[in-house]
């Protein structure tokens, strides 16, 4: 609780507000909670214990987070002042205990009000809150309403999208252009630059269907998809070729199991139900975790592993803070994370509260018992079945919506939730990602499907925003232009010039028609370009990666060893194709933007090479270009 500076002005309106009440009611030792209560509370306890503040585990926002307490204990008895946490503290003498900790104390007056207001009850007026209302997401699964047809625009995702630009006088943003479409989609889908010719053919194409089958062909590129899409899950597994664990065999690889998956497509359910009961060790690495080496705090443990990782991939949500007490930011608690962990534990386990057992043993048991138990006494595979038909269970729209959610927050760089790991948070949108989640459920699990049914949208399909500094960044405006991941930064460096590995790591298996394929960044153990471009160690989840670029990135990007290798490189190899200078401009431009250079580009760069083009001057063009936003980001 924290005095907050007032001026004098506002002291006597505050004395004056607290006056008039107290002569109606102080005859009857009753005190008014809206006129004298709230303005003490808010005046001595908003900065520490109200709106999204918690501090040592207590929140003051209504009566029933009042009387829950903090992570000490009760705060409050009604009825009882005199042996209420509370009153005791707001009368202490040492500093150190005493509250609000800062600032003068509560005046004699309004701790008299205080204790006459504990003592008749602790009276609070129905719906009151100090802080936003807690937004609770609905479990079930929930198939809104489709919102009208606005200007021809029938895609159901366009339809929740205007209505949502209507309602906030948002400005629609125009379509995109078909060559910026090809290479939006391309990289968005398979991690890949398109091919100079295909976009040329995309752009000649008179189709009226050409985007949908765009968007259909480029999904068929099955091993394109899986070994682009493989980063985004070794990131939400954290499964990878090397790091902590590996070498010791305190952790197992999925990087087989989880390639195969991919390249056929598994559909989420069965491929969650994988994860969560191994059929064999192709993929248990993930519920296995890590062993870590020497003494771990309990948070640490493989069993807490198990919690905290199954509920933050499958459902998006944080159980790190309730692995070592009761939630300070949300409903979970320490017997929520403790229950899923019993579900993976060999034997009993003690719950621990920030370190310190607590005598109390862990139940294994699902976190949404409206929809099925796991039988406690059961053997452990058979719980891990259980638990992964609960996660799976079709009333579980928790789970499809958070990969729906996750989807769309890789194509429209904004999750409908966001960050895509609160999934407790509100939606700015919840009925178009219920809509999404029930299409998913319908069509298999299929995750294709999904990506194709956004990415048809005409607002996927739209010019990228830029979302203004004093503009809300949580309500949608359309898509954001996405900065390239470190995977596919370093394929389309590979793609332009020629220098990508020899051969994948040796736990992928590519399929025999696609053996001459250039290696992707994905198939092989992180180098140092990728570690400056944010490529995780994922000896943690990894659901989102940082959006801007850091100090280390742009050092490397423009003086980095290996960076400077590929592109020398690339140099050589564009020599050796015989280019005149103006056709060195265009080859390159269309490889790594798919546009043409405009006039105005060429002549400036053709001047740049000179008549006669040195090695060094294509390096030079080949660097500048790769630094361009239009090249670095997906937009």
């Amino acid at each position: 609780m924290q005095q907050q500076p007032a001026n004098e002005f506002m002291d006597i309106l505050r004395s004056v507000a607290l006056t008039i009440p107290m002569l109606v009611s102080g005859a009857h030792g009753e005190v008014d909670f809206a006129h004298q209560v709230v303005p003490v509370l808010r005046k001595h306890c908003a900065e520490c214990h109200m709106e999204e503040a918690k501090k040592g585990g207590f929140s003051m926002n209504t009566r029933e987070s009042l009387l829950t307490g903090s992570e000490d204990g009760a705060v409050v008895e009604p009825g009882n002042a005199a042996d209420s946490l509370l009153m005791e503290v707001i009368l202490s003498d040492d500093k150190s205990d005493r509250m609000p900790p800062k600032g003068p104390r509560v005046p004699a007056d309004e701790v008299e009000i205080l204790r006459k207001w504990i003592d008749g009850g602790l009276h609070w007026e129905p719906g009151f809150t100090f802080g936003k209302e807690a937004y609770e997401p609905p479990l079930k699964p929930r198939d809104p309403e489709l919102p009208p047809v606005v200007d021809g625009r029938h895609h159901p995702v366009d339809r929740f999208a205007d209505a949502h630009f209507a309602k906030h006088q948002i400005t629609r943003p125009a379509p995109i252009g078909d060559a910026a479409l090809i290479r939006r989609l391309t990289l968005d889908l398979t991690g890949l630059l398109p091919e100079p010719a295909e976009v040329d053919a995309f752009v000649a194409d008179q189709s009226p269907d050409k985007r949908e089958k765009l968007i259909a062909a480029i999904l068929a590129r099955d091993t394109d998809y899986a070994e682009h899409w493989l980063a985004f899950w070794n990131d939400l597994l954290r499964n990878d070729y090397q790091g902590t664990g590996y070498i010791d065999g305190g952790r197992q690889p999925v990087t087989a199991w989880l390639y195969q998956a991919l390249l056929t497509n598994k559909p989420y359910d069965e491929f969650a139900r994988e994860l969560l009961a191994p059929p064999d060790r192709r993929s248990s690495g993930f519920i296995d975790g890590i062993q870590w080496r020497g003494s771990v705090n309990a948070s640490q443990t493989r069993e807490v592993q198990f919690s905290q990782s199954i509920s933050q991939t499958f459902l998006g949500l944080n159980m790190k803070c309730a692995s070592c007490h009761d939630s300070f930011v949300d409903r979970w608690k320490l017997a929520d994370a403790y229950g899923l962990a019993a579900i993976f534990a060999e034997q009993p386990i003690e719950m621990a509260r920030c370190d310190k057992p607590t005598g109390l043993m862990a139940k294994p048991a699902w976190i949404f018992p409206e929809l099925g138990e796991v039988d406690p006494e059961a053997s452990k595979p058979e719980r891990l079945k259980q638990l992964a038909g609960l996660m799976t269970h079709p009333e579980n729209g928790r789970f499809t919506r958070t990969i729906v959610n996750r989807l769309w927050h890789r194509l429209m760089g904004r999750g409908i939730v966001h960050p895509v790991d609160a999934m407790d948070t509100e939606p700015w949108n919840g009925d178009l990602l219920d809509h999404l989640a029930v299409r998913f459920a319908q069509d298999g699990h299929d995750l294709k499907k999904a990506l194709a049914y956004i990415a048809s949208s005409q607002i996927y399909q739209s010019e990228a925003i830029v979302t203004a500094r004093d503009g809300d960044a949580a309500i949608f405006r359309g898509p954001l232009a996405k900065r390239m991941s470190a995977e596919q930064f370093v394929d389309a460096v590979w793609t332009l010039t020629g220098t990508a590995p020899a051969k994948p790591h040796e736990a992928v298996t590519r399929p025999a028609d696609d053996a001459g394929k250039m290696v992707r960044a994905s198939l092989v153990p992180a180098d140092l370009l990728m570690r400056a471009l944010g490529r995780p160690n994922r000896e943690q989840i990894v659901s989102m990666r940082p959006d801007n670029i850091t100090t280390l990135e742009a050092i490397d990007l423009a003086n980095g060893e290996q960076l400077a290798a590929s592109l020398q490189h690339g140099a050589e190899r564009l020599m050796a194709e015989g280019h005149s200078a103006d056709a060195l401009v265009e080859t390159v431009f269309m490889r790594a933007l798919s546009r043409p250079p405009s006039e105005a580009e060429t002549r400036g760069l053709a001047a740049m090479l000179g008549e006669t083009p040195t090695p060094q001057a294509v390096e030079d063009l080949l660097w500048m270009v790769l630094l361009l936003p239009e090249f670095q980001f997906v937009r």
